[in-house]
């Protein structure tokens, strides 16, 4: 039985995941092959794959751009089927892992998401050739005109799992790294595409200063303070998993696009 559920699980959030982000990002690479550069090609002096592998383990940490000679690859693997994958295969771990909780029925066991590559994607803004997929330096007013038109799809499977945890009585609470003045655009583009409701949505204050862990351990202790049991989290930064407070139990989305301290 478990076997037939996991692949029900996989099936569906696959199909959602597939349907959402494929309408959004047109034009879609074929599936990256597991080489060293992109598209089998070899990119001399760095090995993009085991690049890649280093900063999703939080071992390469404080870089700045992605690596000029990875741009094609990090492209390729954005793009195409295998991070949708990579995507839904963290989905379909965390609904395992809900499914085992017990959840209280006085609304205060709550899953908190990030926003940014977690439950929005930006990923139509970083495939501008202006952006190359982190390949280039980051350009704040830049981001924050594509922050402004609200048309973010959602991240593959994101969807899935919020639903999946509303429906077994889980609250999420939205904490980001967004900027307060966004608000309201946030508000209209997390219902557009189907988050309708949350306990909580954190936005960065003028006064919230420090780094991002500080940040975001800072707003954790804030929702345990008032009663609230953090049965996950889930972010695509180890910035949104490392700290205090960080929850029962922290799950990692893949972004090798960019790194946030």
């Amino acid at each position: 039985m478990r076997a037939i559920f996991f692949f029900l699980l996989i099936s569906m959030a696959a199909a959602t995941a597939k349907a959402s982000h494929a309408q959004s990002i047109p034009n879609q690479i074929h599936p990256l092959r597991p080489t060293a550069g992109s598209a089998g090609r070899h990119v001399p002096q760095i090995n993009c794959l085991s690049w890649r592998l280093a900063v999703e383990t939080n071992n390469i940490q404080n870089w700045k751009l992605v690596p000029l000679q990875c741009e094609s690859y990090v492209g390729h693997y954005m793009l195409g089927k295998q991070y949708r994958d990579d995507c839904n295969a963290v989905v379909v771990a965390a609904i395992q892992y809900a499914k085992t909780l017990k959840i209280a029925k006085d609304g205060k066991d709550v899953w908190v998401f990030d926003i940014d590559e977690t439950t929005l994607s930006n990923l139509p803004y970083y495939a501008r050739s202006d952006v190359a997929f982190g390949a280039t330096k980051f350009n704040g007013t830049k981001f924050d005109g594509w922050t402004r038109e609200g048309k973010a799809p959602a991240v593959p499977g994101a969807l899935f799992l919020y639903r999946t945890l509303l429906a077994m009585g889980i609250k999420p609470v939205f904490i980001t790294g967004t900027k307060e003045e966004f608000r309201q655009v946030r508000i209209a583009n997390l219902k557009k595409v189907g988050y309708h409701s949350w306990v909580k949505l954190i936005l960065k204050g003028v006064n919230d200063t420090g780094s991002s862990v500080m940040y975001k351990s800072g707003k954790r202790a804030e929702l345990v303070k008032a009663g609230y049991r953090i049965v996950g989290n889930i972010g695509d930064q180890w910035s949104d998993l490392l700290g205090d407070f960080v929850g029962d139990r922290t799950f990692k989305l893949p972004d090798p696009m960019y790194y946030i301290g």
